[in-house]
């Protein structure tokens, strides 16, 4: 019963897209800056692997013969946000990239908004999560008016404190937005940002929640789905997908826990896709500019990577990848438009495989629809190019 474990480190990019200029993003790398810039980082294991091997990161960690085949992808989609990324990883290449509201939302939209869940709101305009509940905390919890902001990625966000405002109400008042946010207004996701704590000692809660809009057409985790195959989503990745392609959902809420599900995961017995997403790269490290907090993470990944990998049946393969970049080291605090990692390894993945740069995400998904042998082609396989 075979297996191929994807893991995306979410937002752990390896250097800017020839088009990153077109998103203020020039000079961008996550992981090189990590390195250069925290003595913190500590991942010999991704390192044997071949990460630092990867063609243009010109980077001193690189290792003499890696153990298994490492290269990166360039995206398609016009776009650095996380439901594109993923999406073109599963082989749905999206052509119009969702819409932005850099100034806020207009305001007939926030009084339909409004009107829909009984009550006004506060913020509405760009801003940086932890710090939009520093500045209406306060009066979030005497007026009971949620939050609501958004960044430079298509999202409606929305910071409730769960004294005030139930979890199961913040979801509901979630998926009303997700409702209202479709069409000419599309927007790729609604999150619950549930936050608690005292005025000056706010903090957001685990209890996050992405509303994705569904994937307009079927992707690899479909085909695997109508094959009869298991497709095992783990961490955010039932959100992204709204469960379309999805037989078996674990969801955790940070990176300890979703590795603890992946290791559930892979002791089944079944065959087929075990999708984990980590988010505390993004989500703790990246846009908060914490560049020794997010090489702590990669390190941590990194020591509990010797434990999946013993869980590999000998027919598995090992993916690790990512789906944009979020520099820390950068001014912004927003995603960047960077190139993805590749890594695969297992018993029949080649050694020192040099997959150069891939020209969409899509190639991932094409190689995985190729191991299980589903009809799905979006993208290019690379899976001849590692297999032993």
């Amino acid at each position: 019963m075979k297996k191929v474990v994807l893991i995306i480190l979410d937002s752990f990019g390896v250097g800017e897209l020839e088009d990153a200029y077109k998103f203020g993003d020039e000079g961008s790398n996550t992981f090189l800056h990590i390195a250069e810039k925290s003595t913190k980082l500590h991942i010999p294991n991704m390192l044997a692997m071949g990460l630092a091997n990867i063609q243009g990161l010109n980077s001193k960690l690189a290792v003499e013969n890696p153990s298994g085949a490492y290269g990166k992808a360039k995206e398609k989609f016009e776009e650095k946000d996380t439901t594109g990324g993923h999406w073109e990883i599963a082989g749905l290449i999206l052509d119009k990239p969702f819409k932005t509201y850099p100034n806020g939302f207009p305001k007939e939209i926030m009084d339909e908004f409004e009107s829909k869940i009984g009550t006004k709101t506060l913020g509405n305009y760009p801003a940086s999560g932890t710090e939009i509940i520093k500045e209406l905390g306060e009066e979030h919890v005497k007026t009971g008016y949620p939050i609501v902001y958004t960044s430079a990625d298509s999202v409606f966000q929305i910071a409730m404190h769960e004294d005030v405002i139930p979890i199961e109400r913040q979801y509901e008042i979630c998926r009303i937005a997700r409702e209202m946010l479709q069409g000419d207004n599309l927007v790729g996701r609604v999150i619950a940002r549930p936050f608690a704590g005292s005025p000056g000692n706010f903090q957001r809660t685990e209890r996050r929640r992405d509303y994705s809009v569904t994937p307009p057409r079927d992707t690899v985790l479909d085909a695997l789905k109508n094959a009869g195959k298991k497709v095992f989503a783990i961490g955010k990745i039932e959100d992204i997908f709204n469960h379309k392609g999805i037989t078996d959902v674990i969801h955790s809420t940070n990176n300890a826990a979703g590795i603890e599900a992946t290791y559930t995961a892979m002791k089944q017995d079944f065959e087929g896709l075990v999708f984990t997403n980590l988010v505390d790269f993004d989500m703790l490290y990246g846009h908060r500019n914490n560049v020794d907090g997010y090489a702590e993470a990669l390190s941590y990944f990194d020591e509990r990577l010797p434990d999946i990998i013993a869980l590999l049946g000998d027919e598995d393969i090992l993916m690790i990848a990512a789906d944009h970049g979020c520099d820390p080291t950068t001014p912004s605090t927003d995603h960047s438009r960077e190139y993805i990692p590749i890594l695969a390894y297992g018993k029949t993945v080649k050694a020192n495989i040099d997959l150069g740069v891939r020209d969409s995400f899509s190639d991932i998904g094409a190689t995985i629809a190729e191991f299980f042998e589903v009809p799905f082609v979006v993208g290019k396989s690379f899976l001849k190019d590692i297999s032993k």
